[in-house]
């Protein structure tokens, strides 16, 4: 994973130490030294000081010689949705979509060729699928990662396309590349995109695109059903019209968050941010 940087300002070690935390997933909690060598690419002498360093700021920790993430990684991901300010924009309003639905909603953006999620209101239902802030999955076979992809140009389509997923999944060969390009322009047009049970058996969704204060696409909503639940039909003609309504309250009150005056006073003998 190391080794790829090529400014002279890039920081190999930072580089490693990221590959080792993202070496840790859902299949992966806890890893012996030499699996998390072998995983990140790194002599074991090199992995076992970026993990010891890694534990003593608190992101890591060991028992018997195996190792695993702490809660405090969530920090490096929450800072990120915290910074946005769309998270405490879009939680009331995915609560109440939630609540008028019965059914889960969530919120993710395009990571290369995945979605990350970085919002998520769920209700207990038997979905094959373990979803939390921080999940990823390739974006062609979900509702939201069509969304996002359909508000590419071409060029930066292509080059998500040719990212290699880091989901985990295995390749999806549901349909061909013209025949993704079909159904994105498709998407494009009607401002909403479907994924019934190509990302997991059971699993059906819509999803809907949210725009920052420049009409850009920046994440997408989604309502998630079980399919022998709830039919196709009724996804669309009942949860899209109360998933299209909330996405653009979000997006409308996104875009007055991030007009909004801001003024940050420095302290004494620093200078002042605006």
């Amino acid at each position: 994973m190391a080794g790829r940087g090529t400014g002279p300002d890039f920081v190999e070690a930072l580089a490693r130490g990221l590959d080792v935390l993202a070496c840790f997933d859902a299949d992966h909690r806890r890893m012996s030294l030499t699996d998390v060598a072998t995983a990140a690419g790194l002599a074991r002498p090199t992995a076992r000081r970026l993990l010891l360093t890694l534990e003593e700021l608190g992101f890591v920790r060991s028992s018997a010689g195996v190792f695993e993430l702490t809660p405090k990684v969530l920090t490096l991901g929450t800072a990120y949705v915290a910074s946005l300010g769309l998270w405490d924009i879009a939680r009331p309003h995915l609560e109440a979509l939630v609540a008028r639905t019965g059914e889960s909603s969530s919120m993710a953006q395009l990571d290369g060729s995945d979605i990350v999620y970085v919002a998520r209101v769920s209700v207990p239902k038997l979905i094959s699928l373990r979803v939390d802030v921080g999940t990823r999955f390739p974006a062609v076979q979900t509702s939201q990662g069509k969304v996002l992809l359909a508000a590419l140009s071409p060029a930066d389509l292509a080059a998500a396309l040719t990212e290699p997923s880091r989901a985990g999944l295995p390749p999806y060969i549901g349909r061909s590349p013209e025949q993704l390009r079909a159904e994105l322009t498709e998407v494009r047009a009607r401002g909403w995109a479907v994924a019934d049970e190509e990302l997991a058996p059971g699993v059906r969704s819509v999803a809907v695109p949210v725009r920052d204060g420049t009409g850009t696409v920046r994440a997408a909503m989604n309502v998630t059903v079980h399919a022998a639940e709830t039919s196709r039909e009724r996804l669309l003609q009942e949860h899209l019209p109360l998933l299209l309504r909330t996405a653009g309250d979000v997006s409308a009150e996104w875009a007055l968050w991030q007009s909004r005056p801001h003024v940050q006073l420095a302290h004494p003998g620093t200078s002042a941010t605006v």
